[in-house]
């Protein structure tokens, strides 16, 4: 089977060299395209049908979101590029869509066709593609939604419902309101980043918690946390102040 990557980048030198890289990681079994922006781009994903798409966020006549709102890209392994854009990259994160950011580095970049190409047969990126329009029209917003993924599915799960998460060496478990607990193979401290914005906290080395959904501190054990659905997490002693405080300023302002 022929693998078709389409490289979409407004600046050449860039794009060249890019497409270096990738021929130097792809066999005879690869075929490569480019384009230099929207347009081209559209005339690319028509006439190529590409498996795998990378695609930079600034383009000359428009942006890669623009790109993705008049294309079908069912059946394509979606992976940005960008140089800047921090803002774009938290929804990456939200959505679980792949990015590699400029300048990118060969082993990334290796990594990534990897990891494209092995899941070619398992590509539906149209929920995550939403999620990601969503994020970017609406950061903050109280329903927001991120994407979890264990070996077997993917879960687009408010973030609002999200209870605790628990750290078990590289992978985070997640317990949630009315749903199994989901185990992903991303360490905590990813999590922390994402989810700190929405009132998470880490109450200990090993558990980030949904401030809005702890009840109380259980008195007979200042070191436990008791939360929704009678969830008990330990809270560290040095932990113990900062989230008092935070919690103060969440509920009393």
């Amino acid at each position: 089977m022929i693998k078709k990557i389409l490289v979409i980048d407004n600046e050449a030198p860039i794009r060249n060299a890019f497409v270096k890289m990738l021929k130097h990681f792809c066999d005879d079994s690869y075929e490569i395209r480019e384009a230099d922006g929207v347009r081209t781009g559209i005339q690319a994903m028509a006439s190529n049908k590409p498996h795998i798409l990378f695609l930079d966020i600034e383009l000359d006549d428009g942006t890669g979101f623009d790109f993705l709102n008049v294309v079908d890209y069912q059946g394509v392994q979606l992976i940005f590029t960008t140089a800047h854009n921090q803002y774009a990259i938290r929804a990456f994160e939200y959505s679980a869509i792949q990015y590699l950011l400029k300048p990118i580095s060969p082993s990334a970049l290796q990594k990534t066709i990897v990891q494209a190409s092995s899941k070619l047969n398992e590509v539906d990126m149209a929920n995550q593609i939403q999620l990601l329009f969503s994020t970017l029209q609406k950061p903050l917003d109280q329903d927001q939604k991120i994407v979890l993924k264990d070996i077997n599915n993917i879960y687009f799960v408010k973030i609002s419902d999200i209870i605790y998460c628990e750290a078990s060496g590289p992978y985070t478990t997640f317990t949630i309101h009315e749903r199994n607990k989901i185990i992903t193979s991303r360490n905590l401290k990813e999590y922390e980043t994402l989810l700190e914005p929405y009132s998470f906290a880490r109450c200990h080395h090993g558990f980030l918690v949904n401030l809005r959904k702890i009840k109380f501190m259980d008195k007979n054990d200042g070191n436990t946390l008791v939360l929704e659905g009678e969830n008990r997490i330990p809270l560290s002693t040095r932990k113990k102040e900062e989230i008092l405080m935070r919690l103060n300023k969440l509920f009393l302002g």
